[in-house]
């Protein structure tokens, strides 16, 4: 008889482990306390309690190629980078594609979930929901926790003295929907994140001022990459990540600072890091030095206090204010878990490889999605989900509660070296790194070297061009036919959305190509005359 399992919430997470649940034969049912699918990336004009709100201009931060889910491309006419909507339809024709609505119940909350009397045993959930004011119960085989965690918000008043006093209008950056009202305002957005960076130039357009207050500062990047590709097709690459993970940490961290001051000398705008070498998130936004630059935003230091009309701050400065933004993040909560069965602590939990409590009996509670790779969460939550639905089935194991302890207090250890202690980078990983270790667990992990002797033309294309989530379609559980094909046609799709008006092909390419190797060879015979 297959496994019932409860998924909690149908937003990125939530569809992705419908259909992973489905692919294993398991029978899902899925609780959503709204009327649709989609959670986070569903913009609404009004704030709704329980669900995450974003802004209406909100556009995705990774291209679709690297977004997909890794056996479904998205259509080859969307445009690289997603506006919110965009991204829902393509939600709402994978959910179709798969037929996955039908096993969402609706308008339902979840109240609590609960060990069943002989968990121990069996490792069955209680799931206690309520829909139309009425109670049900029912028991479960499993459950995966889908909510997310841009729900509750984070707004550290008390490190703000003065705040009390102040006269104007200030609020969490999760009520923000758009500069509507905002005309002619001296506004300060506290915060250089990338909701923080995208308020902050969306205002400027209407308000009189923009300042943006930064604690610890931020690189800063734009989608746009080398040759005009999409960032993370450049970035997010085998060959890149062998390079940082093999040369001595100091070289990496300078390459890494060197690139990204490439666009532009963050010094000299008032944004870089506190820390500069560790590995912080970067903020993607195309507009924020252009808006710098041109005075319609203003970057400041920490606030030290507030008057009545006024911000005054830890360089002695003083600016007259109207209103605050507060985009200082958001805290994780799990109002339906008791604190015995997972505890949030330092806005941080305690899970093996970010899904599994470690010192439960049975392992059939997952948390997908619970995570910050330095990528699309997609392909994250894809592959967590895999991993996840065989565990249930006991195809894969995990290792003891010591181990998976000791294990997770090493990824916090290197997660601090590497990112730092601070709060928001408290989910951060590495993106092909963690998707390779998830890969692994369930055999679907690519073999370059095996592909090198194979398919050479694949095996170069996916260790030196871009790591799409169909790499993770290539072989093992749910290998995909059409992976191979997706690979090698990617910049098919890239193009498409971009070349709308007919251009002949040009040929000064190839020549630049070929004066950069003669070029080369120049300096090469150049240096080796002069040393004989």
């Amino acid at each position: 008889m297959a496994k019932n399992v409860a998924i909690i919430g149908a937003g990125v997470s939530g569809l992705i482990s419908l259909k992973c649940c489905l692919d294993e034969g398991l029978q899902p049912t899925c609780f959503e306390r709204t009327g649709d699918i989609g959670g986070l990336w569903r913009f609404k004009d009004k704030v709704e309690e329980g669900r995450a709100s974003i802004y209406e201009s909100v556009i995705t931060n990774t291209c679709k190629e690297m977004s997909c889910f890794s056996d479904f491309p998205m259509p080859d006419d969307f445009p690289n980078f997603l506006p919110n909507s965009k991204l829902l339809e393509y939600f709402r024709i994978f959910a179709q594609k798969f037929d996955l609505l039908k096993y969402i119940q609706f308008q339902t909350t979840v109240l609590n979930v609960k060990k069943h009397n002989d968990f121990s045993s069996t490792g069955k959930w209680d799931v206690i929901t309520e829909r139309n004011g009425k109670e049900k119960s029912t028991t479960f085989d499993a459950v995966m926790v889908c909510s997310g965690h841009h729900i509750v918000s984070h707004m550290p008043l008390t490190s703000f003295p003065g705040i009390e006093r102040f006269k104007g209008q200030y609020f969490h950056s999760r009520q923000y929907k758009n500069p509507s009202g905002f005309e002619k305002k001296r506004i300060l957005v506290i915060g250089s994140g990338n909701s923080a960076s995208d308020i902050a130039v969306e205002l400027c357009k209407k308000a009189e001022q923009v300042f943006m207050s930064s604690r610890h500062g931020s690189w800063v990047m734009s989608r746009i990459s080398d040759n005009g590709y999409p960032w993370d097709m450049v970035f997010h690459t085998r060959f890149n990540t062998m390079l940082r993970n093999t040369l001595p940490p100091m070289i990496v961290k300078w390459m890494m600072e060197t690139q990204m001051n490439r666009w532009f000398n963050h010094e000299n705008y008032g944004l870089v890091p506190e820390n500069k070498y560790l590995m912080k998130e970067p903020v993607l936004n195309d507009d924020l030095p252009s808006r710098i630059l041109y005075g319609a935003i203003k970057v400041k230091p920490n606030v030290k206090e507030l008057s009545e009309t006024s911000a005054i701050f830890e360089d002695g400065s003083v600016e007259d204010i109207d209103m605050i933004v507060f985009a200082t993040g958001y805290q994780i909560s799990f109002p339906f878990l008791d604190e015995s069965i997972v505890k949030v602590e330092h806005n941080q939990v305690k899970l093996y490889k970010y899904i599994f409590p470690p010192d439960l009996e049975k392992p059939t509670l997952a948390f997908i999605g619970l995570i910050q790779p330095l990528g699309s969460i997609f392909p994250t939550s894809e592959l967590q989900a895999r991993w996840v639905t065989r565990v249930f089935k006991s195809l894969c194991t995990l290792p003891s509660e010591s181990t998976m302890k000791a294990s997770i207090e090493t990824r916090r250890e290197k997660r601090v070296e590497l990112f730092g202690k601070s709060q928001s980078q408290s989910l951060q990983t590495n993106h092909i790194d963690y998707l390779d270790e998830l890969a692994t667990e369930i055999g679907a992990k690519p073999d370059i070297i095996s592909l090198f002797m194979k398919d050479p033309k694949l095996a170069l294309k996916i260790y030196f061009g871009p790591c799409h989530p169909y790499q993770y379609r290539l072989n093992g559980p749910g290998k995909w036919k059409g992976a191979r094909n997706a690979i090698l046609t990617e910049k098919q799709r890239l193009l498409k959305p971009l070349k709308t008006r007919i251009v002949k092909d040009s040929s000064m390419a190839s020549i630049t190509s070929l004066l950069k190797v003669l070029g080369l060879i120049a300096i090469v015979w150049a240096i080796f005359f002069h040393i004989y």
